[in-house]
């Protein structure tokens, strides 16, 4: 699994072919890489557990995942992909685009069920464990479109396609709908906001006042707001973002600790050192070595 596919917060990468926007990926935490951090796509997504156990988050919330369970990402929704204690967590990562699923002109279907579910008016519950009564069903629908992708049989599209539907339907129908309050929108705006400023000025100084003017906060309530969402302060959050910059920067093989230091926005190589081993639990150097 290429590693630069999760640099990203607002990631812009096509994850999906133009003619058939379907795709999948399988990964091994902590094997490929040891976390995905909080982003967000226009993709739809489906998680699917397939060995061992991790955490899941989708808007900030986070869930315990184990084999078997299945978590489902809307359009634009943030979410993240960690490891739980020391254990290791295979899975299937499912992406389409929702234009797979519209249809040109008026269409009941897609203007009433299908838009309100990929715009973020409802969310389904992310999270489908064995105890769900649309487990099963889930499971053997998912597994269908698994074998046609890897089949490949003549037009196998338009039956992947069918299944994309019924996968839909089980969400409206059997899954709990969560309507967003206006207030948690504009809370998960904000965190993209900050998310997306991160992402396009991590290699230069970022101050909290400056962070905090781009929600139109004081420094104080940035500060608050920000610990309160994302459960961390917002200086470690940045440097946990520069330091797995760095370590995919060290893996890639390319240039020196100090390259990858500076180009991660560590200004000090010493505070960068320390850091690292405190997060990784290995120097830079070894860390590129294993």
């Amino acid at each position: 699994m290429d590693e630069k596919q999760y640099a990203g917060c607002r990631e812009n990468i096509d994850h999906t072919p133009e003619d058939f926007p379907y795709n999948v990926y399988l990964c091994t935490i902590p094997l490929d890489f040891r976390s995905v951090q909080t982003h967000w796509h226009d993709e739809m997504e489906i998680i699917v557990i397939k060995k061992g156990e991790g955490i899941v988050a989708v808007d900030l919330t986070a869930y315990e995942v184990h084999a078997g369970d299945l978590v489902f990402v809307c359009s634009g929704q943030l979410h993240s992909i960690s490891q739980k204690d020391a254990c290791t967590m295979e899975y299937e990562n499912i992406l389409f685009r929702p234009s797979l699923l519209r249809t040109a002109g008026f269409d009941m279907c897609s203007e009433r069920l299908l838009q309100p579910l990929c715009t973020g008016k409802i969310r389904p519950v992310p999270l489908v464990t064995a105890v769900s009564s649309a487990h099963a069903a889930f499971s053997a629908l998912i597994g269908q479109m698994d074998k046609l992708c890897d089949a490949r049989p003549h037009a196998y599209q338009l039956a992947v396609k069918g299944l994309l539907f019924q996968i839909m339907f089980l969400l409206l129908s059997e899954c709990s709908q969560l309507p967003v309050p206006k207030t948690d929108r504009k809370s998960l705006d904000k965190v993209k906001t900050v998310l997306s400023y991160v992402e396009e000025h991590y290699q230069e100084p970022i101050t909290i006042e400056e962070i905090a003017a781009q929600c139109y906060y004081s420094k104080s309530y940035f500060m608050r707001f920000f610990k309160e969402t994302m459960g961390t302060g917002f200086i470690q959050f940045l440097n946990d973002y520069r330091l797995e910059i760095a370590a995919k920067l060290l893996l890639s093989g390319d240039g020196t600790v100090l390259d990858a230091a500076m180009q991660s926005g560590f200004e000090n190589l010493s505070y960068f050192t320390r850091s690292f081993k405190k997060k990784y639990g290995v120097t830079p150097g070894k860390y590129r070595k294993e």
